[in-house]
């Protein structure tokens, strides 16, 4: 088969229409299943069931294939009278109660992954406070030193860390490869804690890179492998939220220990340090108490594995049997898309996978050139004085405590201040649980954009206002605000997204070349900042970042697809949408809602994509273009 042939396979799938009597061009994506006759796709499971040893479970294989025929309707399970009433019942309960229908072992398993960002919020900010202590134990006074110390995870995690993702998660699957992390996490946390040196500090910390960028690349992926579609999004960005949970306890970890001097001076680093050995140590002990993601087993081919690892995490068979039989259905189409490539290539040269990495590395991006990375200016003492008020986020993150106290809090004050900032940053994380599954991870990046983009406006014309005592309220002002809109916003959605956009067989690699992506702007950004300070000036550096802000959220509304409420197999066909007709779409209805603005009546404009959920549909298909 060649492979322009089996990409009409996929894009088979995706019909390109226009409504009667109007100008709009929207998708409909099909069900692979949605063409065949219930004869045809009981024949399918019986096919199914024995090429994968699961004979015994025949019946419940033959109910759940015609359960995924109509899965994307809301009532076509009651027409089913292959369906017992207690079953149909199991299928009520979980579309009505999305939250309250599933199984404890779900809510463990996101419990433990939550476990894996807290460890990832506390290795980030327990610096904050440490580093008051032991740059003056090890007489470091050196800018590009200090930075190169704090900035060392990050840099390995882009480096090695990430890429380690694929290679470990082929070989001993996504549970292993976090108890590789907490391993990793763990070790190095004492070797930081026992350090005599910073060039020992400093190598305990790229080490710590390696935990820092395969537990950020596998971690939220598991999640949305494991996850039901209608609240995927809400387990899978609890990754952003529980690392700023971490992020709140790495600061007070530095006031608890800020006085304990029982083996020196200077030993309070060691203990706020030292503390972040714990958390990997019980992450890494549960783990494997959990079920492996069903996902990785379907890419192993043992759906057999998958089976028994989805009835623990739905509940029931028929659930199991029904999301089992249907990713079997789309990844058959996907193995077919993908014939003849070379997984690197596959990125680049097969349309859904260049839009999935494209979208990605968008979101990815944007995270680190919102505004996030203002940090590493405070490491100039010439440029303190003035700017000591730019604290966006990772600002808070890494060096909030120094300059709480360049403006005149005691350091137990400054370290409670940081406290607060990361209380901002989880708190406001909370709206997010709720609306990331209904008001969308595009619609949400859509919103926050613009505001945030308005805050870094605010600050910089805030610095030109000569009065300490106007500017400073004013500088706060317009920095808490940023963290409220960024914790919802670019906070969760950029992590989530990455981990649900790529297909099965390349996520590994998809994840990690994200992960890789944000890590290196993040140490990049942070190391170049005060060159760019010292040639942009403050307030030009924040009109920087505010029009960046702007740039993100055009790229978002012409070009971002919408993931939320669909499986990550249906996102092969969401991804496999061009370009062209997604920028086409959203122009279109750029021109309906100035039409609306202006009063003028018109009927609702189709959505972009329509999800069949009758069989009937039949489908136009659209012109083949890979890239």
């Amino acid at each position: 088969m060649s492979s322009t042939t089996s990409i009409h396979q996929m894009e088979d799938l995706v019909s390109v229409l226009r409504p009667k009597g109007t100008r709009t061009t929207t998708a409909l994506l099909q069900n692979p299943l949605g063409q065949l006759s219930h004869e045809e796709i009981i024949a399918n499971a019986d096919a199914f069931v024995d090429a994968n040893g699961l004979i015994d479970h025949r019946d419940v294989f033959r109910k759940g294939a015609l359960l995924a025929k109509v899965y994307n309707s809301k009532t076509g399970f009651e027409n089913l009278n292959q369906l017992t009433e207690d079953e149909k019942c199991l299928i009520r309960l979980e579309k009505e109660h999305r939250w309250t229908s599933q199984p404890s072992m779900l809510y463990k398993l996101c419990a433990v992954c939550a476990g894996c960002a807290i460890v990832q919020g506390m290795d980030q900010t327990v610096i904050n406070g440490a580093q008051e202590f032991y740059f003056d134990e090890f007489n470091v006074d050196s800018p590009t030193v200090k930075g190169l110390v704090n900035g060392a995870p990050y840099i390995a995690a882009a480096v090695v860390g990430c890429w380690l993702n694929a290679p470990l998660n082929k070989h001993i699957g996504r549970r292993g490869t976090i108890a590789f992390s907490c391993f990793v996490a763990f070790i190095t946390a004492i070797w930081q804690a026992a350090s005599r040196h910073w060039i020992s500090l400093l190598i305990a910390r790229l080490f710590l890179g390696l935990a820092v960028g395969t537990k950020s690349s596998t971690t939220p992926v598991y999640t949305a492998e494991c996850a039901p579609k209608d609240i995927r999004g809400a387990l899978t960005m609890m990754w952003q939220m529980w690392t700023a949970f971490g992020i709140m306890l790495g600061f007070l970890s530095g006031i608890v220990f800020q006085s304990t001097t029982i083996f020196g001076e200077y030993t309070q680093w060691r203990w706020m340090i030292g503390s972040t050995a714990l958390p990997p140590l019980i992450v890494g002990l549960l783990v494997y108490t959990l079920p492996e993601s069903p996902r990785w087993y379907m890419d192993k081919g043992n759906f057999k594995m998958a089976f028994e690892s989805l009835i623990s995490l739905r509940g029931n068979e028929l659930q199991a049997s029904r999301d089992v039989f249907l990713a079997f259905k789309f990844l058959q189409v996907e193995e077919n898309t993908n014939k003849g490539h070379n997984i690197i290539g596959e990125i680049f040269s097969i349309r859904r996978n260049w839009r999935a990495a494209q979208s990605a590395w968008f979101c990815m991006f944007m995270q680190q050139f919102c505004g996030s990375e203002l940090k590493h200016i405070f490491l100039d003492p010439k440029l303190t004085k003035t700017d000591s008020s730019f604290l966006v986020v990772n600002v808070i993150a890494y060096y909030s405590t120094e300059i709480f106290k360049m403006a005149g809090y005691s350091r137990s004050r400054a370290l409670f201040a940081s406290l607060g900032g990361g209380a901002i940053n989880w708190v406001f994380a909370l709206p997010a649980v709720w609306t990331i599954d209904t008001f969308g991870r595009r619609n949400l990046l859509l919103l926050t954009f613009p505001l945030m983009a308005i805050c870094l406006f605010w600050t910089g014309f805030s610095l030109r206002i000569e009065d300490e005592e106007t500017r400073v309220p004013l500088l706060a002002t317009s920095m808490y605000i940023f963290m409220a809109l960024y914790s919802p916003g670019m906070g969760p959605v950029p992590f989530t997204y990455s981990a649900e956009a790529f297909p099965l067989h390349i996520r590994s690699l998809g994840m990690a070349s994200a992960t890789s992506l944000t890590w290196t702007f993040n140490f990049l950004l942070s190391f170049t900042w005060p060159r760019m300070m010292a040639s942009f000036g403050g307030q030009n550096a924040f009109f920087w970042y505010g029009t960046w802000n702007l740039i993100g959220w055009t790229f978002a509304y012409f070009l971002l697809p919408e993931t939320k409420a669909m499986t990550l197999e249906e996102l092969d066909l969401v991804f496999s949408v061009r370009n062209r007709d997604h920028a086409r779409y959203y122009t279109q209805r750029l021109r309906w809602y100035f039409k609306r603005l202006i009063g003028r009546r018109l009927a609702p404009m189709p959505p972009l994509y329509q999800i069949e959920t009758d069989s009937t549909e039949f489908s136009i298909r659209p012109e083949v273009d890979e890239a």
